[in-house]
């Protein structure tokens, strides 16, 4: 039984992606809940026959004592007994039919399916975002909305068909109860209505705002503690342990401040909830015992009324915090949509067909990308490099050398020209076809927090356990990860290699790095400081490897250490974004300029002057 309802909604079911979600809260949930359209109506349904039937068992109670009242026992049994035993089958099997079903839509097909649904296609959304989004915000806050925004929706959906339609529900159905027996019980239940409505639209005109805030800065909490945590090896070198604490202090303090803020307003809730209360019983238990007292109404009539009223005061604080939540959870969801609804800005061409690479050819023409600013970046920058080629670049930090790379990968589109790989504007390719034609080996080899076989199977998951491990040889990693324990035992490929891969020393996060490309044996190879993270003997053996990889492929290689660039085809120098000086290692120190400036100044290996020295 469980499982049908389970099942009635698949959350991964198939769906028109969009590249601009709706940016309003309610377009944005109703794009969500497309899904669980025919199931959200037929549990509205239900939630209104529940309340019809809690509403006509207490009229059936006042019923019941006026018969008691008015016959002999046996006069009773004789006349309404048959009655009797059909109320007493109904509320013992179709009511608890009606409960049942209602409950099952809701915990059962609706609330495990919405949330998972809206965390699914979010975290979908996300992740097709552009690196350059990625790098403008903080990933503990990013995933803090991702993971905080379906728990709010699902609460949402559930306060709309367990709290709020049953209480709009109950409350036509009292109003009809109590006209029915007298016209004017209705103007106490009026009265407290109107003040109860007021009060209610008070508290959510405010608990919206307050509880964005308070979602906002819940995030600004996780994305700082993440981030403490993420680069816990600074904190502990630079012992910048206090300083931490009190940074995280001043996020926390200012979540307690915002919450502080939010829990005033349920306070005066409460207190102003009892008073109304207090209202409501007192006016149509008085007025029923008048009509009473004066013979226009029955003790049943009475009872009803009190009944009803006794169960309304229990209720309106239920209801109450149930639309106040509604209304708060409807902020935390407002507040994920600064993440959620995010538009995404680097998108695939309509016409975009996958890249073909025939013989490895890449073009920069009149290329340029500042950022948006005056300064940094590239450009403007017209380079070709023949297929096969293998160029070193060079420059000191802020020359542009990252940001070449970055518009090749296509992380960012160029602010002006194209990039052409064998004469196809990569802006009208497939990012996928793209990336997958381009191997990388970066100077931050981070790797995922998963085994080292997963990592390395990265770079080509249908690889076979022997290619696998071949290229594990290659890069001089298979032995020492055969000497790989982790924490639980796990050994060998099967290790797993911690977040970033900070269980592995930066040599060896390097080598899978390595590994990882030459199993994904692309036609194109960058290399950003491929061996940064090498000590000279390890890297002694990894350059013939490099070289090995480099055959019949067209290389981009980015080094300080300009040994490691020497033996390249072609030197390009860089410096504020545009190639200075373009030649062999040999040409370029008979020239004498900035190629041979660096090479003099080296230090162990390492390029010793910053981007002002390089100008002189």
């Amino acid at each position: 039984m469980f499982r049908f309802f389970e099942t009635l909604v698949d959350p991964y079911g198939e769906y028109e992606q969009t590249d601009r979600p709706p940016s309003r809260l309610w377009p944005f949930l109703k794009e969500y809940a497309r899904p669980f359209a025919r199931i959200f109506w037929v549990t509205g349904v239900l939630s209104v026959v529940v309340a019809v039937v809690e509403i006509w068992l207490i009229a059936y109670m006042g019923r019941l004592v006026d018969l008691l009242g008015q016959a002999t026992p046996e006069t009773v049994l004789a006349r309404h007994g048959a009655e009797l035993l059909l109320v007493a089958a109904f509320i013992l099997i179709l009511r608890p039919a009606f409960q049942a079903l209602h409950v099952l839509l809701l915990n059962n097909a609706i609330l495990p399916n919405f949330g998972t649904t809206l965390r699914w296609r979010a975290h979908r959304h996300v992740l097709r975002q552009s690196v350059g989004w990625f790098e403008n915000d903080f990933a503990g806050r990013i995933a803090n909305r991702i993971m905080q925004t379906p728990p709010a929706a699902g609460e949402v959906v559930f306060q709309v068909f367990d709290a709020i339609t049953f209480a709009l529900a109950y409350v036509v159905g009292a109003a009809v109860l109590l006209g029915e027996a007298d016209p004017m019980l209705l103007l106490p239940l009026v009265i407290w209505f109107g003040l109860y409505a007021a009060l209610m639209r008070w508290t959510v005109k405010r608990i919206g705002p307050a509880s964005e805030a308070s979602s906002d800065a819940r995030s600004a909490v996780t994305g700082r503690v993440v981030d403490t945590y993420t680069n816990i090896h600074s904190v502990k070198m630079f012992a910048h342990h206090d300083r931490e604490l009190e940074g995280a202090k001043s996020v926390i303090e200012q979540a307690r401040a915002t919450f502080q803020r939010e829990m005033r307003l349920f306070t005066i809730m409460d207190v102003s909830l009892s008073v109304l209360n207090g209202l409501l019983i007192v006016g149509v238990v008085g007025w029923g015992l008048y009509l009473w007292i004066s013979g226009s109404a029955s003790v049943g009539v009475v009872a009803a009324a009190t009944a009803l009223c006794l169960r309304l005061n229990a209720m309106t604080g239920w209801i109450m915090w149930a639309v106040t939540n509604f209304f708060q959870n409807l902020g935390v969801i407002a507040e994920g949509m600064k993440t959620i609804a995010q538009p995404i800005t680097l998108i695939d061409d309509a016409t975009a067909h996958p890249l073909t690479v025939t013989r490895g050819e890449i073009a920069a023409r009149d290329l340029g990308h500042r950022y948006g600013q005056n300064a940094g970046g590239v450009g403007p920058l017209d380079l070709t490099i023949p297929a096969g080629q293998k160029i070193g670049l060079v420059g000191a930090s802020g020359a542009g050398k990252s940001t070449l790379v970055k518009l090749l990968l296509r992380f960012y589109d160029p602010e002006r020209g194209r990039i052409e790989i064998d004469g196809q504007d990569i802006s009208g390719v497939t990012q996928d076809s793209l990336r997958q034609a381009i191997g990388m080996v970066q100077q931050d080899s981070a790797l995922l927090h998963r085994s080292v076989r997963e990592n390395i199977l990265y770079g080509h998951p249908d690889a076979t356990e022997a290619e696998m491990i071949a290229a594990a040889r290659q890069a001089e990693a298979h032995d020492f990860i055969l000497d790989l324990v982790d924490g639980e035992g796990r050994t060998g490929y099967d290790a797993q290699v911690g977040e970033r891969g900070v269980k592995l020393s930066g040599g060896q996060r390097q080598r899978i790095a390595l590994a990882r490309v030459i199993l994904k044996d692309a036609p194109i190879l960058v290399l950003d400081e491929a061996t940064s993270a090498l000590d000279s003997e390890v890297e002694a053996a990894i350059l013939g490897t490099l070289y090995e990889m480099m055959e019949g492929k067209t290389v981009i290689a980015i080094a300080h250490r300009l040994s490691t660039i020497a033996r390249m085809d072609r030197v390009l120098v860089m410096e504020e974004g545009r190639i200075v000086e373009d030649g062999t290692h040999d040409a370029l120190l008979e020239r004498g300029g900035i190629y041979a400036r660096f090479w003099e100044r080296q230090s162990g290996g390492f390029l010793g002057m910053d981007a002002t020295e390089a100008a002189e």
